[in-house]
Parts: structure tokens; sequence; C-alpha cells
């Protein structure tokens, strides 16, 4: 016979110990407003902290949830942190996130229309790949992301173009795939017929990792800074760019490729492109940050004589963004040089609103 085991009876205790029911945070209404909330029943003081605005208290119930609803928002995605008496903290109830090497935070997604870039559509869809090397230069293991368009063929009869497309400061080389959403906003321009068919490399931005261990210390270190720029620019021409040339069917027509970034990334896509025209005939700039007070040492023998080899530089910033006064001086410079570009200073701060909408309007120029 089996044993008869004891059977005990479920006493209130034990029902009250049972974990609460999961919250759900954020939650997105219809008129796209956003509630967060947070279960932190001890603690003094909340605060939501969200990209592109500023901090707001949160309340706490009789049961210790806090919450906080605020817009309506405009459609987009926005990172934010719940602060916890002054610990900044990502949204145990939300499984989105923002990665960042120093900051990583949750991220909303608060949808809007089709018509919006980086909206998903029933389109014809495109491929990331990832790819690991061995960087001799740098020294260090690290990875470029590849995206390929709808449809690619690697056996085509004309190669592909492609766009190098760097992150800023703090962010990794999935920075304008998870945040970004370039490959979804090249999706979509490709499939409205704005934009040709292309292939998207994005590298690891860091020519001196140190830079970024460092913290906002490693930027203000004038000579590690300097390095950082130029050894990715070496470690793009002389590693990324053959291997992308090996594994994928791509134009070695200087014509057919461009190389764009933000904010760090604007700076080394400004000193990689400038500087190597026989190799970029397209160069784009959002939000460029570190950019050297000396261009004239920056950029040494740049004159007029670019215009011949330049079929785009195109440079933009928000009117709000602290780095607004730096590329306004970028861009009389160029002026002083006599070299032809495309200067537009939009609303919006230093964020990833402002660069999905540059990349949007980048990516139908070229090519």
């Amino acid at each position: 016979m089996r044993p008869v085991l004891p059977v005990f009876p479920l006493c209130l205790a034990t029902l009250l110990a049972q974990p609460p029911a999961p919250l759900i945070s954020p939650e997105v209404h219809p008129d796209s407003r956003v509630t967060f909330r947070l279960r932190a029943p001890s603690a003094q003081k909340v605060e939501l902290r969200r990209e592109g605005a500023a901090a707001v208290a949160m309340a706490k119930d009789e049961s210790g949830v806090w919450s906080v609803t605020v817009g309506p928002v405009e459609p987009d995605l926005y990172g934010y942190t719940l602060v916890v008496d002054g610990l900044g903290l990502i949204d145990p109830s939300n499984h989105l996130m923002k990665p960042n090497l120093l900051n990583t935070q949750s991220m909303v997604h608060v949808p809007g229309p089709a018509s919006l870039p980086w909206e998903i559509n029933n389109v014809p869809r495109g491929a990331l790949h990832r790819h690991f090397y061995r960087s001799g230069l740098v020294g260090d293991d690290r990875d470029f992301f590849v995206y390929t368009p709808p449809n690619y063929d690697p056996n085509a009869k004309t190669p592909y173009p492609v766009l190098y497309l760097l992150h800023g400061f703090s962010d990794d080389a999935s920075g304008w795939t998870a945040v970004g959403r370039a490959h979804v906003i090249l999706d979509n321009l490709i499939a409205q017929g704005k934009a040709q068919p292309m292939l998207v490399v994005m590298p690891l931005g860091y020519g001196a990792p140190e830079v970024v261990r460092r913290g906002w210390t490693g930027v203000r270190d004038a000579a590690l800074w300097r390095r950082n720029v130029e050894w990715f620019r070496d470690a793009t021409l002389q590693e990324v760019l053959p291997l992308v040339e090996k594994g994928y069917r791509v134009s070695k027509d200087r014509t057919r490729r461009a190389v764009a970034g933000l904010s760090m990334g604007g700076t080394q896509a400004l000193f990689t492109g400038l500087n190597a025209l026989d190799t970029f005939a397209y160069v784009g700039a959002f939000s460029s940050g570190g950019l050297q007070p000396d261009l004239d040492a920056t950029f040494p023998g740049l004159d007029a004589k670019a215009n011949d080899k330049l079929r785009l530089l195109w440079i933009a910033c928000g009117t709000e963004d602290r780095l607004i006064d730096a590329n306004r001086k970028l861009i009389e410079w160029l002026k002083s040089k006599e070299i032809r570009h495309t200067w537009l200073e939009t609303g919006g701060a230093h964020t990833w609103m402002v660069w999905r909408r540059y990349l949007a309007q980048f990516a139908p120029l070229l090519f």
C-alpha cells in the first residue's frame, strides 16, 4: 500500500505569505498617457526620470505601490529610471531595456502611426547579423552588427552600397538596433522606395576601451580621447571594413560607401570620413560630441578641393543640445574652408528621439 501523507490545513498566515500579483509597468493607455508602477513599501521617496523630460514624483498607495501617470506622451521610445531614495533602478516589471555600458535603463514604447519610420510595419524585413573578431590593433575581442536588406542576395550582380553607422559614448555595438531601431527604419524606407537597399555596419566604437571604463572622466582626458578616436578609425578601416567586404556582397567603390554617427560617433564619422575621402563619399554627423577645438589639426589639408570627392556632408544638431555651440563652430569652420555641406538645426536635446529622425532623413540621401 502507498503511504498516506498527512494533510495539513492551509492557515491564514500561509495565504497571506503568497507573493502579490505582478504589477503592470509601464502601462501605455489608448490616449498615449503612461502609468509607471513600483512596489517598494519601505521606500521614503520614489521618482520617475524619463528621457527628454523633467523628473516627476511618484505617490505611494496603502499597499506600498508607487505610481505616476504622465502624458499624453508623443509616440516614440523612451529610456527611463525609477529613483528610489536616491538610487536609480531599472523597472523590475518591464522586460524592455535600453542597454548602456554606464547607465542601463528601462525603455517604454509609446506606439504611433505606421508613418513613423521606427514603427514596425507589414513590409519585407531585413536581417541582423552579429560578428565577433579579435582586434589586433586595439587588443581585445569585440563585435559588430550587420544589417542586410530584405531579399539580400550574396551573389547579386551589382554589389550593395554600405553605410557604417556609429553609436555614441557609453553605448555598445547594439545601440543603433536595440534603441535606435536602425533596421526597422531601413526596412520601412526601402519598402517605401525612399532609400536604396543597402547594408548597414554597426561596429563597437571604442578605439581605446579604457575611455568608457573610466566613465565620464575618460572623456575629459584629451590624450585618451584623441587615441580613442584615432584607433577607432584604424580598426574600422583596417579590420572591420575588410571583414565586411570579405563576408558580404558590398561595393568597394568609394561612391557606394558612407559613414555616419551620433555624438561620439558623429565626431568619429567626421574624423574617419573627412580624412579618408578615397574611402567614403558620404559623411553624416548627428549631434557630434568631443570635437577638438583645433579643427585645422583634426582635418589637416581639408579644403575646397574636398568638394570634388564629397557627394554629401550632412550635419545636424538639436537646439536644446548642449553640443549645439560646438557644432555651430564646426559649420563656421567649414564655411571658411568653402566646403559644401548640409546643416540642419532642429528642436530636441541629446536624445535618441532626435537621432532616429536624423537617420530617417539621412538614409534617403545616400547612393
